[in-house]
């Protein structure tokens, strides 16, 4: 299933939907013509368990093509949002976990380039999310080294501890994509939450794929443009430490819970590891893409303080 938050023309509160026949299908009021109460938001459904995806694909298969049209929309006549717009927590990120990113980020930055024996664990904030077709914020007064990086970013589904590999993608609720800008003059000893964690940081979505129409999330093309041009192109196959490696070494440091957010590292290509350096600036436009996922568009602004 496709799911997204989202508002339109008419109603400026954020809305749960699903994508059926490329029309917008607003969960709740299919909740209520199916006559089986539906949340309208994100984490809410999370909550439900995975098993509540069973319950309303087997719905919609039931219900008459007209009863949606009461309750649909065009995708040009909806404004997508983060698919979690407030995360309860902050997004679990992975550090150096594609072997050129790690070698690239040794010529450059405060790297060793070697092979991390164990995932390379950091956070960015809530208040890093925002959608896609934002802006993300540029702070000259912070950081004059603006970078991309895209990543496939892995949802959990219910509460975790000591998860062995085996048994890791059954946590699992679904992926959408993060692009993890990252400022990076603003690392502080090794610690990365200054360069990771700033408003606007994580550009999420556009949509959320539940895992069910992912048939391998180790085998998905990623690639991310800066004006038009492709900067970063790969596949999640490259990924050092799977899904499966993650889950199971995050939930022995901490208990995973619904709604928690993975980002899963970025590849090779990004503006720190190339010669000359890159950045990004007032007016870039950056495309983040994930096979089987979408595209999150953003423009870079920057602001005065």
């Amino acid at each position: 299933m496709k799911l997204l938050t989202y508002t339109t023309k008419d109603n400026k509160e954020s809305r749960l939907g699903f994508i059926h026949n490329n029309q917008i299908i607003d969960m709740q009021d299919f909740g209520d013509i199916s006559n089986f109460p539906l949340p309208n938001d994100m984490l809410d459904l999370i909550d439900m368990g995975y098993e509540i995806i069973e319950e309303i694909t087997e719905l919609i298969s039931e219900t008459p093509e007209n009863f949606f049209e009461e309750i649909a929309y065009e995708i040009d006549e909806v404004t997508f949002l983060a698919p979690i717009e407030k995360p309860r927590k902050n997004i679990i990120g992975i550090g150096l976990n594609y072997t050129e990113h790690v070698a690239e980020s040794a010529r450059t930055l405060d790297t060793t380039g070697k092979l991390p024996t164990k995932p390379i664990i950091f956070s960015k904030p809530p208040t890093t999310v925002t959608a896609t077709n934002t802006n993300v914020l540029l702070n000259r007064n912070l950081t004059n080294q603006l970078d991309w990086e895209v990543e496939l970013a892995v949802v959990i589904s219910k509460k975790g501890k000591y998860v062995p590999k085996s048994e890791a993608l059954d946590y699992v609720f679904g992926y959408t994509v993060i692009n993890d800008i990252s400022a990076r003059d603003c690392r502080r000893e090794g610690q990365w939450i200054v360069s990771k964690g700033q408003d606007t940081f994580a550009p999420m979505g556009p949509i959320l794929v539940t895992k069910d129409e992912i048939d391998n999330p180790h085998n998905l093309n990623l690639s991310l443009k800066v004006n038009g041009v492709e900067k970063q192109n790969s596949n999640t196959q490259f990924m050092l430490f799977n899904i499966n490696d993650l889950i199971e070494d995050l939930s022995t440091v901490f208990t995973l819970e619904a709604g928690d957010i993975i980002a899963t590292g970025t590849p090779a290509g990004v503006g720190a590891g190339r010669n000359p350096q890159e950045w990004l600036h007032d007016g870039d436009v950056i495309e983040a893409t994930v096979e089987s996922i979408g595209t999150i568009t953003n423009t870079v602004k920057e602001i005065k303080q």
